[in-house]
C-alpha cells in the first residue's frame, strides 16, 4: 500500500511545496495546521509517519508528540522546524522524535529520510508476496510477472499490496482508497476501478483480480 503521511505545517506556501513533492514522490499525504487538528487526524487515519513542523499557532508539536509516545504510539515522526540549536534537537529526540531536519532544507534529503523512516516503521510487513506468476518485492518496489519486471505506478503497487496482503480475502472499495489515497481524493469518484482496470491489464493472463460485486475486489486462489 502507499506510505500514508501527515504533514503539520503552518506556512501554507512552504506546505504546498512540500505536499507537491511528497506526492509526486508517492507519498499519499494529508495536510494540517494546527495541533487539534493534528490530533483528531491521528485519531480517526492510521499513519506510516508524521512530519510535524515545531512552532504552530496553538503550541509546539513537542507536547503533540509527547502524548502520543506516552499512549504508546509509536509512529515514526520527522520534526522540520527553523528551531535549530543543540537544544532544539536534543528536546526533540527526548519526547519521542525519530529524526529532525532544520529549514531551510532540501526536499530530496527530506525524501530520502521519509523512505528510511517509513520502512524501519514497517518492518513486521511481509518482503515478498506472490499470486500465481505475480511476485511483489515490497523493499524493492518491484513487481514481476513470470520473472518479466512489471512497470507499475505507485497507487497500482499500493493497491496490489493490499490485495495480495490479504491473502484472497475481500479487500473492500473503501479499504482500498483509505489505504491509497489522501485527503484531497473524492471518496466517490471511480479511481479504485481505474487502477484496478490499469493492473489488470499490466498484469496479463491469467487474470488474478476478482470483482466481488457490491463489495470491492480479491486476488484469485
Amino acid at each position: 500500500m502507499d506510505v500514508r503521511l501527515l504533514l503539520l505545517e503552518d506556512d501554507l506556501d512552504l506546505a504546498a511545496r512540500i505536499l507537491d513533492g511528497l506526492r509526486r514522490a508517492g507519498f499519499a499525504t494529508d495536510h494540517v495546521t494546527d495541533l487539534a487538528a493534528a490530533d483528531e487526524a491521528v485519531a480517526v487515519t492510521a499513519y506510516d509517519g508524521l512530519v510535524l513542523d515545531r512552532t504552530v499557532p496553538d503550541g509546539d508539536s513537542l507536547t503533540f508528540l509527547r502524548a502520543l509516545r506516552r499512549a504508546g504510539d509509536t509512529v515514526p515522526v520527522l520534526v522540520l522546524t527553523a528551531r535549530d540549536t543543540i537544544e532544539d534537537r536534543v528536546d526533540g529526540f527526548h519526547e519521542g522524535a525519530d529524526d529532525y531536519l532544520v529549514k531551510p532544507f532540501a526536499f530530496a534529503e527530506l525524501e530520502v529520510r521519509l523512505r528510511a523512516l517509513t520502512r524501519r516503521g514497517a518492518v513486521l510487513r511481509v518482503p515478498v508476496l506472490r499470486a500465481g506468476p505475480v511476485v511483489m518485492d515490497v523493499p524493492r518496489h518491484e513487481v514481476t510477472h513470470d520473472g518479466v519486471l512489471l512497470s507499475l505506478t505507485p497507487k497500482e503497487f499500493g493497491v496490489l499490496e493490499m490485495l495480495l496482503t490479504a491473502d484472497g480475502a475481500v479487500v473492500s472499495r473503501s479499504a482500498l482508497f483509505e489505504g491509497c489515497w489522501d485527503e484531497r481524493s473524492d471518496p466517490m469518484s471511480n479511481v479504485v476501478d481505474v487502477v484496478i482496470a490499469q493492473l489488470r491489464r499490466r498484469l496479463g493472463e491469467p487474470d488474478l483480480i476478482e470483482t466481488v460485486r457490491g463489495v470491492g475486489y480479491r486476488i484469485r486462489a
